[in-house]
């Protein structure tokens, strides 16, 4: 799996109670055959994870284009004590996405009247099922 997804974003799909697919273009890391993903905790995304962890992966653009095939995977909630290791890796991998991309979003979230920073970040893992 990790192979596959070299790219800067994944379309991380979960599902809706009622099986619509919600797509959400993410910054990951392949580490041991799984993707790590920073979101958080109080997110959409998560709350439908803890309910249905049934998900599938694709390699996308920014704006969540899909630019491959989708892979059916299993999303889990790390504990709380991975958080500084994955976001090691993630600044490692986003280095400069985080000078320069990182200001322009948090920007665009705070015209939007969105929280700036995850209130409560956590970790996801993916892995092929």
């Amino acid at each position: 799996m990790p192979t596959q997804f070299t790219g800067k974003y994944i379309n991380l799909t979960t599902f809706r109670r009622d099986g619509t697919p919600v797509a959400t273009p993410v910054w990951f890391v392949s580490e041991n055959g799984s993707l790590l993903v920073e979101t958080d905790g109080n997110s959409y995304k998560v709350k439908r994870i803890r309910r249905n962890d049934h998900v599938t992966v694709t390699s996308c653009n920014a704006a969540g284009r899909a630019k491959g095939q989708a892979v059916s995977a299993r999303a889990t909630i790390l504990p709380a004590d991975e958080l500084p290791r994955v976001e090691r890796l993630l600044h490692r991998k986003y280095r400069l996405d985080y000078i320069f991309v990182l200001p322009i979003y948090l920007l665009v979230q705070r015209l939007r009247g969105r929280p700036l920073r995850y209130e409560k970040p956590v970790i996801v893992s993916i892995n092929p099922t």
